[in-house]
């Protein structure tokens, strides 16, 4: 399926820094909790299914990509604010999308 350019536009993806990991044991799948500086756009929250290739240790202080403009949406107890992005390997586990140099925690995605 095609998209428009103007429907791209829509999905506001941004840099942000993870400044929090908890682990999530009430998600189905095995993820974290972590909550993310986006700068300008203030801190929000995520849950994220890579535990797999990530340690908690891993993700504190990783810049990685999210969209930053879905409402809100309840994951068993938690509000996810932001999908952070990845690709899945061979086996359907995530491995984030990340800037290559760091960047302003904020930047726009384009």
């Amino acid at each position: 399926m095609e998209i428009s350019w103007s429907d791209f536009e829509k999905i506001d993806m941004r840099v942000g820094t993870v400044i929090e990991v908890e682990e999530f044991p009430q998600a189905r799948r095995p993820a974290y909790k972590m909550v993310i500086d986006f700068g300008e756009l203030g801190v929000k929250r995520s849950s994220a299914q890579v535990t797999v290739h990530y340690s908690r240790a891993d993700l504190l202080n990783r810049q990685v990509i999210a969209v930053v403009n879905f409402p809100p949406k309840q994951i068993a107890t938690f509000i996810s604010e932001c999908l952070v992005l990845g690709v899945y390997d061979d086996n359907k586990d995530v491995i984030l999308l990340q800037p290559g140099k760091p960047v302003t925690n904020g930047m726009k995605i384009g």
